[in-house]
């Protein structure tokens, strides 16, 4: 069974971006407040920090997606927060597993290894589609 092509008209319509979003706000509301608050400036603000620099660095790219190196640039960005996001949330799972979900944990650490590969996908795509514009 064949999947037909999602036009795309804004970032909004990426699967990359909606998928990156809502893993963002289980990061937040349900990893992030289980934290001691030792961690609060340091692990929880990193991982706060990665997790919403993905969605914004899609959406920021895909603003410039006329300019050369513009959208190109910003996902290799989010590629490198995902493999960040991974990282904390491996912490959380290995350090913190009587206060947080490890079972959740695993499933944020797919989606995220996912995203990464989605973002790959994406930038060679863009790039392949640049090529013959020239």
């Amino acid at each position: 069974m064949a999947t037909e092509k999602q036009v795309i008209k804004t970032y909004r319509d990426l699967e990359v971006y909606q998928n990156s979003y809502k893993a963002s706000l289980t990061v937040l509301t349900q990893i992030l407040p289980k934290l001691p608050k030792e961690e609060q400036y340091d692990l929880a603000n990193q991982l706060r920090r990665s997790v919403e620099a993905i969605p914004r660095l899609i959406a920021e790219g895909y603003g410039k997606k006329h300019q050369r190196r513009g959208f190109d640039k910003y996902l290799t960005d989010a590629m490198s927060e995902a493999n960040e996001t991974v990282v904390g949330i491996s912490y959380c799972r290995d350090v913190y597993s009587k206060q947080v979900d490890p079972k959740l944990c695993e499933e944020l650490i797919d989606i995220y290894d996912k995203t990464g590969r989605q973002l790959y996908k994406l930038a060679e795509a863009w790039r392949n589609f640049q090529k013959k514009q020239d």
